[in-house]
């Protein structure tokens, strides 16, 4: 069985950019390369890169205990069901943290080099897509 179930392709995929000069990096992405922009908090900016997204986040110094790391990216795969994609890779023996918030579901796991990746439930993004149309 494929990650993604019946080898069907990652509905999206994405970076995840985690800095510390959050305006200025949003500035830069898009002021200077003028990218649009998707969605965005107070704290994360969601850029179009066609069939992908770049998110620039404030340092996100709390990731969980059980993916300690120095992260600057992650790679983001959007999945119709993050859990049984955790599923998945647990049964091939890979440490996976499931978490679930307010503005979806992510599984974060890392690849055999040591790089964070994550599952990201496809709907909710979607609809954060959605829900925030209007410019920074």
């Amino acid at each position: 069985m494929s990650v993604t179930g019946g080898g069907r392709a990652f509905k999206r995929t994405g970076l995840i950019l985690y800095v510390h000069q959050y305006e200025e990096t949003v500035g830069f992405y898009r002021d200077v390369l003028t990218l649009p922009i998707l969605f965005f908090t107070d704290t994360l900016t969601c850029f179009d890169l066609g069939v992908s997204y770049l998110m620039v986040k404030r340092d996100d110094a709390a990731l969980p205990q059980v993916l300690p790391g120095d992260d600057r990216i992650c790679l983001r795969l959007n999945v119709p069901d993050v859990e049984a994609c955790a599923n998945v890779l647990r049964g091939k023996g890979i440490l996976v943290d499931v978490q679930s918030h307010a503005w979806g579901t992510v599984a974060k796991f890392r690849d055999p080099a040591g790089n964070l990746c994550a599952f990201k439930d496809d709907a909710k993004f979607e609809q954060q897509v959605r829900d925030h149309q209007e410019p920074i």
